[in-house]
Order: C-alpha cells, then structure tokens, then sequence
C-alpha cells in the first residue's frame, strides 16, 4: 500500500512540469505584452530578458513556497493519505483549467485558480471527514485557515484596484511630462524621466521584490532605516547614467527602461506566482519526507509538520525556472495568449478573437 504514495509523488512531479508548462504559457502575456505592444526592442531581445528575468526570480521564490503548505487549510488537521489526495486533484484540476484557457487564447489569473482549487480541495475533504465521524458542519472552520485565505482572497481583489488606479496615474503623469511628442522633448526631460522609471525599478527589485525570499534576512540589515536614502541615490545614479546615455551615447533611454522593467517584471512574475505551479507538489514531497520519518501508518499521521517553515531545495527550483524558460522560448500557446491581449489593446482595426455577442 505505501508504493502508492511512491507513485503519487512520481506522479506529482511530472504533473509539476505540465503545469508549469500550461501555467508560464498563460502568465507569460503578464511581462511581454507591454514590451512587446511598445515594439521598442526586438522580440528576440524580449526574450532573453525575460528569461534572465525568470531564472533569478525562481531562485528567489522558496520563502512564498508555505502559501500551498498551511495558506488556505490547517495541516494538522488532515492525515498524510488525505493532504496526498488533495495535492493530487488540485494539480490535476490546475492543468485542465489552464490549458482550457490556454487552448481559447484568453489570459487568466494562475493566482486565483490555485487559491480556489486548494480551498475546494480542503473543503470537499473536511467535509468527507465530518460526514465520516458524524460531525457538524460548523466544524469546518476548524479545517480552513480562514484568517489567512480571506487575507490572500482580499489581497487578490484589492491588487486589481491598486494596479488599475496606480496605472492610471502613472501614465497620466508620464503624457504630461512626456506628451505625446516625447522625440522633442530636452534630453534632460528623458533622463529625469529614465531616473525616476529605473529608480522605482530598483526600488521594487531589491527592497520589495526580495521581501519574504530566503535572501531578505541577509540583505534586509544593510537596506532597513536606509530605504529613503537608497531611493534617492538610485534616482541620482539612473538620472545621470540615463543622461550620459542619452547625450552621449545618442542612445534611446526608452529602450533600456522597457528592457529592464521587463526583466523586472519576469522575475517579479517567477517569484511570485512559481508557488502557484510547484508549491503543492513541493508540498507532497515534503508531506512524503515527513511521514516516512515518522515510521506511522498514513492514516494516522496527521500533517503538522506542513505547518513550519521548511525550506525549498535550490535545485528544484533551478529546474523550475530551465522548465519555465523553455516553455517561454518554445510554446505556442503562450503566443496565442500574447495575441489575444495585444489585440485587445490596439489602436487600429483588428480581427479579434473574440468578436461582441448578444450577452456582451
């Protein structure tokens, strides 16, 4: 009976690839649509940035890993045989949904999907359990991380407001000082423009970008206190480099700015949403290790052990991130999905995939 679980775990590393192949291929339109759309720099440059961008963040990504482990349930409360069915059916459910998309060409939220398919996993099991010892259903909350999945579930609803009306204002401020003549404007205007658009940049890579990774408690001693201070520098130092680039270099100061927020956002992109594609199977292997450690029967381990922080292996994210990076090179969906938000988003008449309806 225990080469079951051997199986399980076989079988949830390989659905891990499949869903990192189906979840990039989805989640690529997040960091290429915007370079792409600019035709700045070439498709091909937008490519190996990216993917520079992918390999650094998934090496950053162990410390979100614990959102699938004790994020949206309370471990201790499921036995070993009952988290392996759960992992199991929100990968294979992950996979399905995502492809489905993927095969319509319509970009969604790999965030939410994971969330929701780990709660309705969790909760479709508390409620087995409940029936099985004859238990009320008010039991259940005892089951669901409840503070911490209402948390994740607001935060997600909260980021598309925050993303909408920072967007918003940001590119207001951005045509006022640019207008829509930004050839003619003076150099200085592109290099305070370069200084401000790569300070924030830097901003986000290294002070919130490796908050909550493996990496923040050696760096976070030498930025607290000094994140003003840093900011500022950063503005000075881009400001000046971006002004020797534009008046001596006779270079385009856009260009770098789409190129390295575009390596920000991949790496935003790897470290954030990777737990979404290997954070439950991640999860399995280290329920497995537990419970073999513990030499109890599978339906009598209850998983506590999920509920401490364990870190991630490097290697498994190394070869996360080569999965990720070749998916992006190589998948043919990802392009279609690209497509469907580009032509979304274009200014002149085009064949959309989606065309009005009565409903809409």
């Amino acid at each position: 009976m225990d080469n079951i679980y051997i199986l399980m775990i076989i079988a949830l590393a390989f659905l891990a690839i499949a869903d990192l192949v189906v979840g990039v291929s989805n989640d690529a339109v997040n960091f290429l649509n915007s370079a792409i759309g600019s035709k700045a720099i070439s498709f091909r440059t937008i490519m190996i940035v990216a993917s520079l961008g992918i390999a650094v963040g998934a090496v950053f990504s162990s410390g979100l890993m614990e959102v699938a482990r004790k994020g949206i349930f309370n471990p201790g409360e499921f036995y070993f045989n009952e988290i392996m069915i759960i992992f199991m059916a929100v990968m294979i459910t992950d996979i399905l949904l995502l492809d489905f998309f993927n095969t319509l060409g319509m970009p969604t939220s790999t965030t939410v999907s994971i969330v929701f398919e780990l709660l309705g996993a969790a909760v479709a099991m508390a409620l087995i359990k409940i029936g099985a010892n004859d238990g009320s259903i008010s039991e259940l909350g005892n089951y669901i991380n409840t503070e911490k999945a209402t948390e994740i579930i607001l935060g997600i609803l909260l980021s598309v407001v925050i993303a909408f009306t920072v967007g918003a204002i940001v590119q207001y401020v951005s045509r006022v000082l640019l207008s829509f003549n930004f050839e003619k404007k003076a150099k200085w205007v592109g290099a305070v423009f370069g200084g401000i658009a790569l300070a924030a940049i830097t901003y986000f890579i290294f002070i919130k970008g490796l908050k909550g990774t493996d990496y923040s408690k050696q760096i976070e001693p030498l930025i607290e206190g000094r994140t003003l201070a840093i900011v500022l520098i950063s503005f000075v130092l881009w400001t000046l480099l971006s002004y020797f680039v534009v008046t001596i270099l006779k270079k385009n100061i856009y260009k770098l700015i789409i190129a390295v927020g575009t390596f920000a956002l991949a790496l935003a992109f790897a470290g954030n949403d990777l737990v979404n594609f290997i954070g439950v199977p991640i999860a399995g292997w280290q329920s497995y290790e537990a419970w073999t450690a513990s030499g109890m029967p599978a339906t009598e381990f209850a998983m506590s052990a999920l509920a401490s922080k364990v870190p991630t292996p490097t290697l498994f994210l190394l070869i996360a991130g080569l999965v990720m990076v070749l998916t992006l090179w190589f998948s043919s969906k990802a392009r279609k999905v690209v497509k469907t938000s580009l032509d979304l988003s274009s200014q002149e008449e085009t064949k959309e995939r989606f065309e009005p309806n009565f409903l809409s």
